[in-house]
């Protein structure tokens, strides 16, 4: 076989065996993660503009809460699978749907919903003693 076409042939197969592991361990990694029960998140729901959520986010950028906690934040004002997921975490919780307030936490167990600032802030310092 000619030289010219053996090696850029034999380079073509060692990228793509690359990339093709390159996948899997993305697939693989992914995997994991979607596989992680989404019960034992804690989940954190506010609105742009609510000023009771403006106090939460307040307190926990100023007390480095999200280093000592794991837990996401959804905005439900603009998302509307968010505030969907939101009503389903309150149905749960066994909590009218048709009035919930925000902020909102889910304490990723589903044995608590949290609702209102001062009482958001308040699991939060019992979580983290502070």
């Amino acid at each position: 076989m000619n030289k010219k076409i053996l090696i850029p042939t034999i380079l073509f197969a060692v990228v793509l065996i690359l990339a093709f592991f390159a996948l899997q361990r993305e697939k693989s990694k992914s995997q994991i993660q979607t596989n992680e029960p989404a019960a034992s998140q804690i989940i954190l729901f506010v609105g742009d503009g609510c000023p009771h959520c403006a106090i939460v986010e307040d307190y926990v950028a100023k007390n480095k809460i999200a280093d000592k906690i794991s837990f996401t934040q959804e905005e439900v004002y603009h998302n509307q699978d968010n505030a969907k997921e939101l009503g389903e975490k309150a149905k749960i919780c066994g909590l009218p749907t048709n009035s919930i307030g925000i902020p909102f936490l889910w304490d990723g167990v589903g044995e608590k919903c949290v609702i209102g600032d001062q009482n958001v802030i308040d699991f939060f310092k019992s979580k983290t003693g502070r």
